[in-house]
């Protein structure tokens, strides 16, 4: 039976007793967290990109609804900006980061929920906060390496613009 599998199956909807991961811990640090929203339908997507497609196999992740979109100035998403910036400055000193990847998607709820904004608005309010959330990262945080993303789904697959900071 591989490490993965627990001796007996949970039925749907119960956690297994316990379960070893066949992943291989790996120690070094990337010094680089993504900062993105924490819409379950986009996660894995989210994850291969920043895995494979920027080669940052192991980065320190803070996810929200709405991810980069809490260091906007909406007073909707104050508690969240300081929680996020406090998180930052923490990983920052501790895990030693150089670079923060900041990535929004399409047909995000909490732009079309929480901040009531609808197509075709939305993506060009989601882009200029990309922009925002970047100078406020860079200004709490020091770090200049900060790279942007804006995330839609093409014909059934995810893809991945750069958003110029």
């Amino acid at each position: 039976m591989p490490r993965s599998a627990t001796k007996t199956r949970p039925s749907a909807g119960t956690a297994p007793t316990s379960y070893a991961s066949p992943l291989r811990y790996e120690s070094t640090r990337m010094h680089a967290a993504a900062l993105y929203c924490s819409d379950g339908r986009v996660g894995e997507h989210f994850d291969d990109f920043l895995q494979n497609g920027l080669s940052l196999p192991r980065y320190d992740r803070l996810c929200l609804p709405g991810g980069p979109a809490c260091l906007a100035g909406y007073p909707q998403a104050h508690l969240e900006e300081q929680g996020v910036v406090d998180e930052l400055k923490f990983l920052v000193e501790v895990h030693r980061l150089r670079r923060v990847v900041l990535i929004a998607h399409a047909s995000c709820a909490f732009y079309a929920v929480r901040l009531e904004l609808k197509e075709p608005r939305l993506e060009l309010v989601q882009r200029a906060d990309l922009v925002r959330a970047a100078a406020l990262v860079h200004r709490v945080t020091g770090i200049h390496a900060i790279d942007a993303y804006f995330a839609r789904l093409v014909d059934g697959e995810v893809s991945f613009e750069p958003v110029p900071v």
